[in-house]
């Protein structure tokens, strides 16, 4: 088996029960252990009683010192917090588990993710880059790797990482630049020199995202393969990524609007597959609103990305989420 976990609440369910679909459409070997952030999320996805997802509910996963710290931080944040809390979860209380991958829920899978598990062979911990093309590579003091796909062995190794992983973001795990930490990512920065097991995933169908887009070349083989650079897609990551309350979807933020046009079959497969989930989700609860974000809201934060200074943008960011 393939064991995963993600976590998210019900403003992210949609999102997530797309990639849940995905991963086990190109990885059927695939479990899935779900951090549900709130009880609507794990009703809803306990009614669809998919057969490869494993529900755990806050309260399991929430040990004293993340009570401690939670009063103390935004939902973001929390978030941020649980994202090694949830693997070290799993590990504790699963002894079959022998290793796990941590990822976003606002990824999406075009292929089967085995290359990279293949290329990651025996390391203890997986980590992969931002790949920032130039246009971005001030980004990078915030993060040079990006927790959207995390991966540990259970070996010494692994799990010592992890636990200090797990340690750093339960003291300091926070929206802002400080002291070289930036929320939960930024501590990956260390790993690769502290750690002498730990990989690097080269495969460029893994991470693309509208951070790096513009540096590669989409097609699509006889098959419908969806491919980067030749090499098949394997997950394309969907941050910012709205769904919009007329039905409609806002795709990328402005600024990233200058590596040029997002990539549209890979964009149209995830829409297609976002109102499939929607409706799947409707189906159990038909007024569920959660994540369908006002066309209004959206549109005013688009103009902010695209026309304010980047040094407005970050002071605006401590008070108004998402500009």
């Amino acid at each position: 088996m393939r064991y995963f976990c993600t976590l998210f609440d019900a403003n992210y369910l949609i999102k997530g029960l797309a990639m849940l679909r995905s991963l086990r459409q190109h990885c059927d070997q695939a479990i899935v252990f779900v951090l549900c952030m709130d009880g609507q999320t794990r009703e809803l996805l306990e009614k669809l009683d998919l057969p490869h997802v494993r529900c755990i509910s806050l309260a399991e996963v929430e040990t004293p010192d993340l009570l401690e710290v939670k009063p103390g931080r935004n939902v973001a944040e929390y978030c941020w917090t649980l994202s090694p809390c949830l693997p070290w979860h799993v590990l504790q209380h699963h002894p079959e588990v022998d290793a796990i991958t941590y990822l976003d829920a606002d990824l999406y899978f075009y292929s089967s993710p085995q290359p990279i598990f293949d290329e990651i062979g025996d390391a203890s911990v997986a980590i992969i880059e931002h790949r920032f093309p130039a246009q971005f590579k001030h980004m990078e003091v915030r993060g040079r790797f990006c927790v959207e796909w995390v991966g540990f062995r259970r070996d010494d190794e692994g799990m010592a990482c992890l636990k200090r992983w797990r340690d750093q973001c339960i003291e300091w795990c926070f929206y802002r630049l400080e002291d070289n930490r930036m929320g939960d990512q930024k501590y990956l920065d260390a790993w690769p020199r502290d750690f002498s097991s730990v990989h690097i995933i080269e495969h460029l169908g893994a991470g693309v995202a509208p951070w790096n887009f513009g540096q590669y070349r989409f097609g699509q083989r006889g098959d419908g393969t969806l491919t980067v650079n030749g090499d098949p897609l394997i997950f394309y990551h969907f941050h910012q990524f709205q769904l919009l309350s007329n039905g409609r979807f806002d795709r990328i933020s402005a600024a990233y609007k200058v590596l040029g046009k997002e990539p549209g079959t890979v964009y149209e497969q995830y829409e297609l597959a976002i109102s499939a989930a929607l409706q799947e989700i409707r189906k159990l609860a038909p007024d569920f609103q959660k994540g369908l974000k006002s066309v209004t809201k959206i549109g005013a934060q688009r103009i902010a990305q695209a026309l304010l200074p980047r040094i407005v943008k970050e002071w605006l960011k401590k008070f108004v989420s998402a500009v």
